[in-house]
């Protein structure tokens, strides 16, 4: 009885956040509107006095660029918001973890040269299939590169390796970046706390929304002046062996008793059940 008010409670919860999410997105894309119309206008302004002749106009220009430049980072904040708040909503296909991998490293090399980073790379072969979302986890994968690169701001290594854990895949990324202190890490997740002086603060709870949208976990570790650690855990789907094992097992058991039954009634019917009859 506990348990069943535990879980209508958790369910309850569940679902005002999402009515909340929902307005709050709501509310996000009604602001979006008038707030693009400002922008324009205030862009049109600007345009007007191009060239100021007098003081007046220099400090309207002024002002002007500073709403216009204002309204953007508004925007953008606006975007990421709208982002954060879709994150759940992906869809999934078997995918290969390590090819996803080297496909945004490649795009990403050109950048690493000209910030001094280099790039390791340790994929383990033979990886089973996960479940991806490739476009949502090629968000997270910039999202926590373009971290790593902000922490290495005069060059560093950055280790991006793959591998087998007892319950599915597993992915880490390394930086020998100036890592995180205790406070830092204990809000890292936060919405709209950061520690950049033009961030906003959504990207990484967005990142770990998108990863447990997968079924995934998101860890991290990090020391200060030492680096940071993120690790993406993905459960591998059930594998078809296994399953073949339970069946067949299980077949065993209904036939054992359908001899015994037989024995009892004078039949003396018997089969033999192989692996490579159910193949």
């Amino acid at each position: 009885m506990q348990e069943n008010a535990s879980g209508k409670s958790r369910q309850r919860l569940i679902d005002e956040y999402t009515e909340i999410a929902r307005l709050a997105g709501a509310l996000a894309h009604e602001i979006k509107s008038p707030l693009s119309t400002i922008r324009l206008t205030m862009e049109v302004l600007t345009e007007d006095l191009d060239q100021p002749e007098t003081e007046r106009e220099r400090r309207t220009l002024n002002m002007a660029r500073t709403v216009v430049t204002q309204c953007r980072r508004l925007e953008s904040i606006l975007n990421q918001f709208l982002m954060f708040a879709k994150a759940p909503a992906i869809k999934t296909a078997p995918s290969d973890l390590n090819a996803e991998v080297r496909s945004i490293l490649d795009f990403y090399q050109e950048k690493a040269k000209q910030k001094n980073i280099e790039i390791l790379t340790f994929l383990a072969p033979e990886l089973p299939p996960i479940q991806l979302d490739k476009n949502a986890f090629g968000c997270v994968l910039w999202n926590l590169i373009n971290n790593a690169e902000a922490a290495m701001k005069d060059g560093g290594q950055l280790l991006v390796r793959t591998y087998l854990v007892p319950d599915g895949v597993a992915l880490d990324l390394i930086d020998n970046g100036c890592g995180m202190d205790a406070q830092t890490l204990e809000k890292l997740y936060d919405a709209f706390y950061t520690t950049k002086s033009n961030g906003f603060g959504l990207g990484l709870p967005t990142v770990r929304k998108i990863i447990e949208a997968h079924g995934a976990i998101l860890e991290v570790q990090s020391e200060l002046r030492r680096g940071t650690k993120f690790t993406m855990r993905f459960p591998a789907p059930a594998m078809i062996g296994s399953g073949k094992e339970d069946v067949l097992e299980q077949l065993r058991r209904e036939l054992e008793e359908e001899e015994r039954s037989d024995s009892e009634s004078g039949s003396g019917v018997r089969m033999e059940i192989r692996s490579q009859d159910l193949e």
